[in-house]
């Protein structure tokens, strides 16, 4: 009698269980890249059950060159996306309703790096020059900051000559460009691991030229945001993100390392992947996730000012939202 009361518990014990796992919110979240330590924050969440303690179930899927993050959500390929505040804006003008509902990374990592046997010393001495630049929504701040600048990007000899760079640094080190787009974190140490001291360099960071724009913020679809059961699952998401990026400011080795464990690709190395979590952790100390107003409005001011040809031609309305970030930060 005992054995069969015991066996009954434990069945009963397995089927709770069952209801619980089964229970969870299933989420899926793309990111705007390859799985790298920019995204730390949320496999280290995944990693230390902060997405399992708030009943989420979450997928994260990686990026690529061939991958478009709102194109993955506006087809239901995802729940939520990372991507950059000039890309999101200039898709919502589009038509693609984006909205901002957390802001992670506070400051920019953008920066040009330049060749100094360019002869490239000021922004002034790019008139000329061959610039490498980023595609694919990541060639709007460069736009606005040449628009800013007043200088012409057609090639002629007042303007500078785009070259749509791939991702990776081979336009520098194979003397292509003058000076490539490249991320303190990422491209700028790959130039240096190829063997180029950083006193042949120069580099020009976006915040410093006052030209900088939001990145890797976190946006839904605005009509998604009607659905209290959704607004409710991605107030769990950020909180438990939030603390997944804290917990990587904090330990950015150990970060570093629950990355290498999500490459598939294999691809990744315990050096960069390190060096880019402590640059990381740069970029996203001071953000508690909600997105800052001054912030926003220097972005938009920025994407508007692109003289002629403006990144967005108009000031967004319902572009973001505090609700998910007021709940979330309670």
């Amino acid at each position: 009698m005992k054995t069969k009361i015991t066996t009954l518990l434990m069945a009963a014990g397995i089927s709770m269980l069952a209801v619980q796992a089964h229970a969870a919110d299933k989420l899926t979240l793309q990111l705007k890249w390859v799985t790298q330590a920019q995204f730390a924050g949320y496999y280290v969440a995944k990693d230390k059950g902060f997405y399992k303690e708030e009943g989420l179930d979450v997928d994260i899927k990686p990026g690529g060159p061939d991958i478009a993050p709102a194109q993955v959500l506006a087809g239901g390929g995802a729940d939520v996306i990372v991507d950059w505040m000039p890309s999101a804006l200039a898709t919502r003008e589009k038509g693609v309703p984006l909205v901002n509902i957390a802001q992670p990374f506070k400051h920019s990592g953008m920066m040009l790096t330049c060749l100094k046997e360019s002869g490239v010393k000021t922004p002034a001495d790019f008139k000329g020059k061959t610039l490498g630049v980023w595609f694919f929504g990541n060639e709007y701040p460069f736009l606005s900051w040449m628009a800013h600048l007043g200088i012409k990007t057609d090639g002629g000899p007042d303007g500078v000559k785009v070259l749509k760079q791939g991702f990776n640094v081979d336009p520098l080190l194979q003397k292509q460009a003058a000076c490539i787009s490249t991320m303190t974190y990422n491209e700028y140490w790959q130039v240096i691991d190829a063997g180029i001291k950083p006193d042949e360099l120069i580099t020009f960071p976006y915040e410093k030229e006052g030209v900088a724009t939001l990145e890797d913020g976190l946006y839904v679809l605005e009509p998604k945001l009607k659905d209290p059961a959704f607004k409710e699952k991605m107030v769990k998401f950020v909180r438990a993100s939030m603390k997944g990026w804290k917990w990587a400011e904090k330990n950015t080795d150990a970060a570093a390392e629950i990355v290498l464990e999500n490459d598939a690709s294999g691809a990744q190395t315990e050096k960069h992947q390190k060096r880019m979590m402590s640059e990381v952790a740069k970029l996203t100390a001071g953000s508690n996730g909600a997105l800052d107003d001054a912030d926003y409005k220097r972005t938009v001011a920025t994407l508007l000012g692109g003289g002629s040809d403006p990144v967005i031609s108009k000031e967004p309305v319902g572009a973001y939202t505090h609700d998910i970030t007021n709940a979330a930060l309670k």
